[in-house]
């Protein structure tokens, strides 16, 4: 949906360690008049933040975000509760601290929580099988099904490949939850059993379930009674079901063909809501951080979570490896050590260990860092998709309080962003120096029209309208578009929905007597988020497929 090379958007992941998102520089609208929440007994911000609503505004302006907001925590005091920019563009009302964010994927963190709460009350084991709780779970390895642990569930180590079975509920699809963890049966394994790091998100649809059937509750209502409210998170919410007029709420922004940014609509995430629903504001994620900080202890002195539970939450179950940075400019981010724990990303930098996590949804993407032995924690959200932006905002707020001097993190994320446009471009020359102008297709247009299913996903109808091919996901309102030929029996298809960025190439394969045998897509540019696995389809006709 943005500029990317793997992207932050409903996984707001971050499989890379250095960019997680970066979006094309233009420029930004008019800033609102910051709001702030300040105090008295406010510690004071280092020196190096003094100017520290010119930075943002300058990050704003680079990366093209009407706004952002920003908490910083420190020593279990709030020592920034900052607003900057608009909650829509061409709008007056300002991003303040109480603005609510769709946070994402820092969700993960809270459903990683209730499962080590639930285990603290003895309802289950983090080590007990799935299937103890779910009999039916099953995945498409009899030996995974049956040796996935709860906490297998949170580490992204299952097998899957990156993103796998996305598209059960990403765009937002008419599947159920358990619908989605149901169809996982048939969602193919890309590598052994914990052998690698690879981000999913349908692993936290299972969470959700068993957060709900061991609880006795929904998981809307366990994270809202449990958690929201005795952390003091008045305002947050559990999906964007919840959002009234007149609420203190950002409108996310996307580059409509990558290039033209629009406001899009908020976009619920009911069937898989403990991989990335919440909405939350700074104000209250500074409360979060601060109880994380505190090794689960409330402001109260009641435990939320015990500091055990903290350290399984905080201690590495799946590495990661560690690439270069993709440019020079960006070296200093390159840790030491990375991998995956219980809803956590952990690694390193300037000598300090991080906690952290990314978020990403149709225009918002978000970021939490937590600085444990610095009792420091940053939280920045978003109203664009821009990991370039969060990027440049943390670092700057680390540096400050490491006692580095001054880097241009604007300077050099702006040089990343230039480099994955660039290497964008010259992956859609490839494609065109490839292609065969002269290559028709094989079939009258309606010899390529049907039903076609998938094993996991299910039907996809391509029919015949007005003279062109249209694609129309059978569970997915937004995928739909009009199929051109591209060359020989390939066509690409383009979404209605300008801002998903994720047109692909359709590619048909015929048996020897002219009869199509499988169909196969695969995104057109490498800025599509990864969330649209279509290269993980394998689409057969309907007729010829023997599961309902």
């Amino acid at each position: 949906m943005f500029l990317r090379t793997l992207s932050p958007r409903v996984a707001g992941c971050c499989a890379l360690l250095f960019l997680t998102a970066p979006v094309w520089a233009q420029t930004a609208p008019a800033a609102a008049t910051p709001a702030a929440v300040a105090s008295p007994a406010q510690p004071a911000l280092p020196g190096q933040l003094q100017d520290f609503t010119g930075y943002v505004d300058s990050v704003r302006k680079q990366f093209d975000v009407p706004g952002i907001a920003v908490a910083i925590v420190k020593d279990g005091k709030v020592v920034l509760e900052q607003g900057y920019g608009l909650r829509e563009m061409g709008k007056a009302e300002p991003v303040d601290a109480r603005t609510r964010f769709a946070i994402a994927s820092n969700t993960k963190a809270f459903t990683a929580a209730a499962l080590q709460m639930l285990a603290e009350e003895g309802k289950l084991n983090m080590d007990d099988r799935v299937i103890d709780h779910l009999p039916w779970f099953q995945m498409s390895d009899p030996y995974v099904t049956r040796e996935m642990r709860i906490r297998d569930l949170l580490a992204h180590r299952s097998g899957l490949g990156l993103g796998a079975g996305d598209l059960l509920y990403w765009p937002p699809t008419a599947y159920s939850t358990k619908e989605v963890v149901q169809r996982l049966r048939d969602v193919p394994l890309a590598t052994s059993f914990r052998s690698a790091y690879a981000y999913d998100n349908i692993l936290f649809a299972v969470a959700t379930l068993v957060i709900e059937q061991v609880s006795g509750q929904s998981y809307a209502d366990f994270i809202s009674q449990r958690i929201f409210k005795r952390v003091g998170m008045d305002e947050s919410l559990i999906d964007m079901t919840q959002l009234k007029p007149g609420m203190d709420v950002a409108t996310g922004h996307a580059k409509f063909n990558f290039t033209e940014l629009k406001p899009v609509p908020a976009m619920a995430w009911s069937n898989n809501p403990g991989a990335g629903g919440i909405y939350a504001s700074v104000h209250d994620m500074a409360k979060w951080m601060n109880v994380q900080l505190a090794g689960g202890t409330l402001p109260d002195g009641k435990p939320l979570f015990s500091t055990d539970s903290q350290k399984q939450m905080w201690s590495m179950l799946t590495p990661m490896k560690i690439s270069e940075p993709p440019v020079p400019e960006l070296k200093a981010t390159r840790p030491n050590f990375a991998g995956y724990g219980e809803g956590w990303f952990l690694s390193d930098y300037q000598g300090q260990r991080l906690v952290w996590h990314t978020g990403g949804w149709p225009g918002m993407v978000s970021r939490v860092t937590l600085v444990p032995e610095l009792k420091l924690g940053v939280v920045v959200l978003t109203n664009q998709e821009s990991g370039a932006a969060f990027n440049a905002v943390t670092y700057r707020v680390l540096d400050a309080y490491l006692g580095k001097d001054k880097t241009d993190w604007v300077a050099a994320y702006a040089a990343a962003v230039k480099k994955s446009e660039g290497n964008a471009d010259d992956s859609w020359k490839k494609h065109e120096a490839a292609r065969d102008k002269s290559g028709k297709p094989s079939l009258p247009l309606s010899g390529y029209a049907g039903t076609f299913r998938d094993p996991w996903y299910g039907d996809i109808v391509v029919s015949q309208q007005g003279g062109k091919l249209r694609m129309t996901f059978a569970k997915t309102a937004q995928l739909v578009g009009t199929m051109t030929p591209w060359q020989h029996d390939t066509f690409i298809v383009r979404w209605n929905d300008r801002s998903l960025n994720a047109d692909a190439f359709v590619s048909y394969a015929l048996d020897a007597d002219g009869k199509i045998r499988d169909v196969r897509m695969q995104p057109v540019s490498p800025m599509t988020d990864f969330s649209f696995d279509f290269q993980d389809l394998r689409l057969s006709p309907a007729k010829a497929s023997a599961k309902p």
